[in-house]
């Protein structure tokens, strides 16, 4: 994609949603870390649900220590993976609590040496949580990357380091809000509604819908 067509393709998107918001229902950053954890492989209208009851009686990984993993995974248990995702969750928790005084850490490299957090989730927490202008890579954005011709790569951290590179610095802190939604309501992946879209005609995809 051509820089004005990028320059373009932005600037619509954020006149269309001047503060896009993340989907995930959160009270701090610590539940914001957990949320995005059990996210993985999962709706965040499903996490949303299981999350309601459970961050109402916790909001700190003291008090998730305290609550303990068998009830943590009552509160979950309607997620995909949640045993694993607790078992991540507690571990992260009382790694909070021992090496960073029960604070979620501000850069992606000590996210990631949380259990359960990837590259792709400590981008978010760094994005929401923090301000900082970081992508993170979804299956939306992966497939946004390649099929726009915004950011094409064959994985998550190619299309991460082109998108960074691509767009431009005053969009990048909204960009990954602005992408995830694009790609979960309008540039679907079976078929995406290109009739309505507003960035039809500065978007590479070849194979356009008409109806």
């Amino acid at each position: 994609m051509k820089k004005v067509n990028i320059e373009s393709f932005f600037s619509r998107l954020q006149a269309a949603d001047p503060e896009p918001k993340g989907e995930l229902n959160y009270a701090n950053n610590y539940t914001l870390l957990v949320a995005v954890v059990l996210s993985a492989q999962a709706t965040d209208v499903g996490v949303n649900k299981a999350t309601k009851a459970l961050f109402e009686e916790v909001d700190n990984p003291a008090a998730m220590v305290k609550l303990g993993e068998a009830k943590l995974k009552k509160h979950i248990r309607t997620i995909g993976l949640f045993n694993t995702k607790a078992k991540n969750v507690m571990a992260l928790s009382r790694q909070l609590l021992a090496e960073f005084d029960g604070q979620v850490p501000e850069t992606r490299e000590e996210l990631e040496t949380l259990p359960g957090v990837g590259r792709k989730t400590a981008n978010v927490v760094c994005n929401i949580a923090f301000g900082q202008p970081t992508i993170a890579v979804d299956t939306h954005l992966f497939r946004l990357g390649n099929r726009t011709g915004l950011a094409p790569g064959k994985t998550p951290l190619e299309v991460e380091r082109k998108f960074v590179k691509r767009i431009p610095k005053s969009y990048l802190q909204h960009a990954h809000h602005w992408l995830i939604l694009h790609g979960r309501y309008v540039c679907k992946a079976r078929k995406p509604d290109c009739p309505t879209c507003i960035v039809n005609d500065v978007c590479g995809y070849k194979a356009k819908t008409t109806v």
